[in-house]
């Protein structure tokens, strides 16, 4: 295993970096300039190894630690907000300090230097000292020098800070990640996939928004009281009045911000529904289409997508109030505080622009960042919360219970267990000495495996007692693979042994197969194995529990998916020879072994009704035993081998852009912009008219003055009109700001829903070579967390993005108009800052992408290890799969360190321009003659130095926005799948009426460069006749059903009741035929949902189809009857119970051809025979197509079809096959003569 972690990396270039060379970002350099065939190029190779620091098993370890010592103190009331305290408070305190300082020292004291300034270019009024010029010189200087000292400080924290956050998203995603393995078998019910995956993906990672952000809850409020009494002394009351109304917003915001969070919250607990559903979606996408229920599960998805969106909704148009806010709080502060200082004042420029600088300092904490910071909280602590609640989830006792004095190696005394509410298994008794091997066989639903569960204390018993003598290995009933090689799921992080393994191999029927596989044992499988056939994915699943040294091995079902001869090679050589001397205790219901067992114990309703050897040996039930063919089985074919993930390479396609502003509508889009255009122009003229107004003061007095006029009377008639202006302008920018807000938000809220319903009309449109290709976590991954930033992050970036760009082209606008020479600089800094956005961006985008693919095996693995978690927990795994949780993480950690450093040292090397832009406009008027007026100085500096904080963000956010457009671009990859021929035509009601199949020259791939797995099938099969169809695992039997279900690349016709099933659309086709698949696939919900999932039938039509295959008596005593509920996947019903669901489904619909995919495989004897005779029963007019392993369930067929190696070898009656000496089917049956001639005589 650690697939991740088996690369060799290059030393990470922050390791071993100077202080300099870390406070300058200097280390970032050799990322930015890492070339590959001489161009700028990083590719997953080039990620460097993970920090220690930054490594998930030590934080892991860390938090898990201190966890255990809370939940211990205090239970029920433990805090994680205190573990997380606890573990890296004090790196955060310090860092917090350090920030602190800087932001309450540099950013004031550049507005005390600008108010000296100005007074520079102002005439003195009486009193007061006139400013020289080398004081006004040095005054220039600290400005310049305040601006280098932030931008010195700032990055290094900023960066500091988010790493800090890195490390609690770290250890909570292990320790959630930890927790999930331990989970309680109740907790685990009560908790599906999609919840635990959205911990990780939604609510881990908001520690990394919080640790900047929290800090302004105290530093916004300090720097608040500082800038207040600063202003206080410069312009006295009118300063308090501004502070006032301030005051008298901020908890407007903090409304909206908790509020927003709170829809927020409910939200995310709809997308976990969401996201758990379409992790069902994918799990059963293969029964879905064979049914034909795509347009079944769109409006349930659908459906929880509004329910979803409704909140989301409800959270942006909190969060387009809150953007108005924003935007508008700091001009009407300004406005309030220089109305009431021109009531009793004339305007000046040193005190109107000083108090400007004040303010907007303000702006990025109390109108911005605090109220932000208030939501950010607000979020946190919601996820902190709902982290919390999954580690107070009962855990599974996960002691051993050993009783090294009792010589019996598992003793089960009176035991008592249940899943839900009914009992499962009542008054067990069980005793199986070492060294034996057990044999438990019951009907369908008696508690089978259930039994098996107690033994590995998956299930826990409510009264009685169990000991266990040993160390167990398991073998589940459904096969569970993991993405990764085939090797690697066997050794499943044992050591390997050359000569175990190969011997492992061999008595597990497994050295064909990787004979014939691409890449043999180190071919990749799918999660679940989705690209093996499901005996293959049986044996591997065999294999990995052989291959552990144990001492008790439970086995549930080995044999169901294999044929009569593998099983029998697998018996033998496997579990006669291989573990003898080990216990064994074996879950079958192939008879043919008992007579092999040392005891046999048959269990009937929750209990073991005798345990004892087998006294008769009439075998009736036996299998046929497949002799094997000198002909190799055609496995290869249709292992298809997981694609790489594809990764885009440079910037993001403006096609993407397109897309994505325009998926509600052109003509919304152009509204919107309209509005960003005109919002902007109305807030940059109320600075533009201030500085006129200063202006007209400043030459008024200046004139009166020369003049011996005097200036009170011209400016007082002429003030009136300006506040009215003002006001006016005021207003405008209000109104403006908010239409706007909500306008854009509803639009980028609909664009996200069109994203979303067009990827999963995509993906459930797609042929199934995709699902075979792809990984079911690549595919979440689409679902959850690119989803996720499309609804969220992406609109909130690009607001911000839009308004930064356009407020800093409109800052250099009125840069420019104050002084037309400062376009020289402006357009020198504009183009190095151009160039290096080009040089830093391409590398920030590549790895951000990277970040979004090593983040997709996070969650891979995570759903894969909770789909197999009971194999997992019996294998003790657990420490292997956290190795292998922890090396994914780490790679992903490094690449979304690397991320952070880049970009914000992208960021650093900007805000130096914008320094040096700030020192040149300063200079400029310094240097010059002092002929310039007051107002225009002060506009040009305070433009400035809001340019320093535009630029930058607008370019960071502009990156930013590449790296969220991204999670479009992934989205919109999906436009691009390959789908299903679905263009044709309704047949007729009717049809199919006779159930006539032809296959005329037909051949079948799995992809479309991949090997035919059928070849060239000509035959016919009669209206309502009943077809057996044989072969060993990977023939090429259920490639027929595909065939017919145009599941596949086919080429031939196929025609059924004289329609070739290509002019038939595939919801029609798929419809009319009814399949009872090999692996049967139930979905949450109720039992009434899913036997009758388009709501057609009567309640009396379902007890009658339960009826007649014996279920009513089960269902009948569940307390909610047909609204019994059926967790994820079926799992709380048995996988016999769910293959008569899907029987019962066949009953109620009714259609003319049944195809049954080795429906029989398991279930015991009893049930088959149940089974066949329902068939024979109910399908007797119709056209039936039995693929099975066990001759007995296709003896009395009308023909029996024989495949080898995707090719028809035979097709005719049974007794014509039986008479033919020389063929396929007739050395089958030989064989069985060896094994059992009653049985023999009985098919003769």
């Amino acid at each position: 295993m650690n697939r991740a972690g088996n690369v060799k990396r290059k030393s990470n270039p922050r390791q071993n970096a100077s202080a300099l060379s870390a406070a300058t970002f200097f280390y970032t350099l050799p990322t930015f300039t890492n070339k590959k065939n001489g161009k700028l190029q990083f590719d997953e190779e080039d990620l460097y190894e993970t920090l220690s620091e930054y490594q998930s098993e030590v934080l892991a370890n860390k938090i898990e630690t201190l966890w255990k010592e809370e939940y211990k103190k205090r239970k029920g009331k433990a805090s994680l907000t205190r573990v997380i305290i606890s573990a890296f408070g004090f790196e955060y305190f310090v860092l917090t300090v350090i920030l602190g300082i800087s932001a309450l020292v540099l950013k004031p004291a550049q507005a005390v230097f600008l108010g000296r300034l100005l007074l520079y270019y102002m005439p003195a009024a009486e009193g007061e000292p006139h400013v020289t010029q080398l004081e006004a010189r040095l005054y220039a200087a600290g400005i310049a020098l305040m601006a280098f000292l932030y931008i010195l400080s700032f990055h290094p924290l900023l960066v500091q800070l988010y790493l800090v956050g890195l490390k609690v998203k770290i250890a909570c995603s292990s320790l959630i990640y930890r927790k999930a393995l331990k989970l309680s078998d109740g907790a685990f019910n009560s908790t599906n996939v999609g919840q635990i995956v959205n911990l990780i993906a939604s609510d881990a990672p908001m520690f990394i928004n919080c640790s900047f952000l929290l800090n302004y809850l105290w530093i916004g409020p300090l720097q608040c009281i500082i800038v207040t009494y600063l202003m206080y002394q410069e312009v006295g009351f009118s300063s308090i009045c501004g502070i006032a109304v301030l005051f008298l917003l901020i908890p407007i915001h903090h409304f909206l911000g908790k509020a927003a969070s709170t829809y927020r919250w409910k939200a995310a607990s709809r997308t976990d529904g969401r996201v758990c559903y379409m992790d069902e979606i994918i799990s059963g996408i293969k029964v879905i289409k064979m049914n034909g229920w795509e347009r079944l599960i769109k409006p349930i998805l659908l459906s929880l997508r509004n329910l979803e969106i409704k909140y989301i909704r409800l959270s942006m148009y909190l969060k387009a109030a809150n953007v108005s806010f924003d935007i508008l709080t700091i001009p009407i502060v300004i406005y309030v505080s220089t109305v009431v200082y021109v009531l009793h004042n004339h305007i000046r420029a040193d005190k109107v622009f000083t108090m400007m600088i004040f303010y907007n300092s303000l702006r990025a904490t109390m109108a911005s960042t605090f109220p932000h910071s208030v939501s950010v909280r607000a979020l946190t602590m919601v996820a902190i919360k709902r982290i919390e609640k999954f580690l107070f989830n009962p855990e599974i006792n996960m002691e051993s219970i050993e009783d090294t004095t009792d010589p019996i190696a598992i003793r089960i005394i009176d035991g008592h267990a249940k899943w839900g509410e009914s009992p499962t298994l009542e008054g067990v008794n069980l005793a199986v000495k070492p060294a034996s091997l057990v044999i438990v066989t019951g009907p369908v639903g008696c508690g089978k495996s259930s039994l098996l569960s107690v033994m590995l204390k998956e299930l826990r018993l409510g009264s009685g007692r169990i000991h266990i003598s040993g160390q167990i290995s398991y073998s589940s009933q459904d096969a569970w693979l993991f993405s990764s090689s085939i090797r690697n799921n066997i050794l499943f992080g044992e050591q390997m042994d050359t000569k175990r393994y190969n011997e492992v191999v061999r008595v597990c029927a497994l050295e064909d197969d990787f004979a014939s596989l691409p890449f043999a044992d180190q071919t990749i499988v799918g999660g679940r194995g989705s690209s093996l056939s499901g005996g293959q994915k049986a044996r591997i699943n065999l294999a990995r529990a052989v291959y552990r040294d144990a001492d008790i091995y439970l086995l549930d079902e080995p044999f169901a998916a294999v044929d009569a001869r593998v099983g029998k090679q697998i018996f033998q050589d496997c579990i006669k020879g291989f573990l003898k001397g080990k216990t064994v205790v074996l879950v079958t219901h192939q008879l043919q072994y008992l007579k092999y067992a040392d005891e046999i114990a048959a269990m009937e309703n929750g209990t073991i009704t005798s345990q004892g050897q087998l006294v008769s040996s009439n075998q009736e039930g036996i299998d046929a035993e497949m002799k094997e063919l000198n002909c190799q089985e055609l496995v290869n074919h249709h292992a298809q081998d997981i694609v790489k993930e594809h990764t885009s390479v440079g910037s993001v396609s403006s096609i993407v852009y397109r897309k994505y502003v325009t998926a509600n509508g052109f003509g919304n889009f152009v509204v919107v912009v309209v509005l960003f255009l005109v919002m902007q122009a109305v807030i940059s003229s109320g600075p533009y008219f201030l500085t006129h107004w200063v202006n007209t003061v400043q030459v008024v007095e200046q004139y009166t003055n020369a003049s011996n006029y005097s200036s009170h009377a011209l400016v007082d008639n002429s003030q009136t009109m300006y506040i009215y202006v003002y006001s006016a302008i005021t207003i405008a920018s209000i109104v403006i700001v908010a239409l706007r807000s909500y306008l854009y938000f509803n639009l980028a809220l609909k664009s996200s829903q069109r994203l979303h319903n067009n990827m999963f009309n995509k993906v459930t449109g797609a042929t199934m070579h995709f699902f075979n290709t792809n990984s079911q976590g690549r595919i979440i991954n689409r679902f959850s967390q690119d989803v996720s930033a499309v609804d969220t992050l992406l609109p909130n970036v690009l607001i911000e993005t839009v308004q930064l760009l356009l407020a800093s082209f409109a800052a250099v606008l009125l840069i420019s108009l104050v002084n037309y020479w400062l376009i020289i600089p402006t357009l020198a800094i504009g183009f190095i800052s151009y160039c290096l956005k080009k040089f830093c961006l391409l590398t920030t985008r590549n790895i951000k992408r990277l970040e979004g693919v090593t983040r997709s095996p996070v969650f891979e693995h995570l759903s894969s290890s909770l789909q197999g978690l009971g194999t997992i927990r019996a294998l003790q795994a657990e420490t292997i799969l956290r190795e292998e949780f922890d090396s994914h993480q780490d790679l992903h950690s490094c690449c979304y360190h690397l991320f952070l450093c880049t970009s914000h040292g992208f960021g650093y090397f900007l805000d130096c321009l914008c320094a040096i832009y700030i020192a040149i406009v300063t200079f400029s008027f310094v240097i010059s003659d002092n002929d310039a007026l007051s107002g225009d100085v002060g506009l040009a500096i305070t433009q400035s130095i809001t340019l320093m904080g535009y630029l930058q963000l607008a370019v960071l956010q502009t990156a930013e926005l590449e790296n969220n457009m991204t999670s479009v671009e992934r989205i919109l990859e999906y436009d691009d799948i390959e789908q299903e021929d679905n263009v044709g035509t309704e047949p007729p009601k009717t049809w199919p009426g006779a159930g006539r199949i032809l296959f005329c020259d037909v051949s079948l791939q799995y992809s479309t460069s991949g090997a035919p797995v059928l070849k060239n099938l000509n035959f016919e099969i009669f209206p309502r006749e009943k077809v057996g169809i044989i072969g060993r695992t990977g023939a090429g039997k259920s490639s027929i059903v595909n065939a017919l279900l145009r599941l596949s690349y086919t080429s031939g016709d196929v025609v059924v009741d004289n329609v070739n099933i290509r002019s038939l659309s595939l919801e029609a086709l798929r419809s009319r035929i009814s399949v009872i698949p090999q692996d049967p696939t139930l979905f949450s919900g109720t039992l009434r949902q899913n036997l009758d999932p388009f709501e057609e039938y009567e309640d009396t039509a379902l007890w009658k189809a339960l009826d007649e295959v014996e279920l009513k008596q089960f269902v009948a005593s569940q307390p909610q009857g047909l609204c019994h509920a059926i967790s994820q996947g079926g799992a709380n019903v048995s996988v016999g119970q769910r293959q008569l669901i899907c029987l019962t489904r066949a009953i109620l619909r009714k259609n003319s051809i049944l195809i049954m995919d080795e429906a029989t495989a398991n279930v015991d004897f009893e049930t088959d025979n149940l089974i066949q005779s329902t068939i024979r029963k109910k399908f007797q007019n119709c056209t039936v197509l039995t693929i099975a392993h066990r001759l007995q369930t296709v003896m009395d067929s009308d023909r029996i079809l024989v495949m080898n190696a995707g090719e028809l070898v035979e097709f005719d009656k049974p007794s014509v096959l039986l008479n033919n000496t020389n063929g396929y089917f007739y050395k089958i049956v030989q064989q069985l003569r060896k094994n059992d001639s009653t049985t023999f005589q009985m098919l003769q």
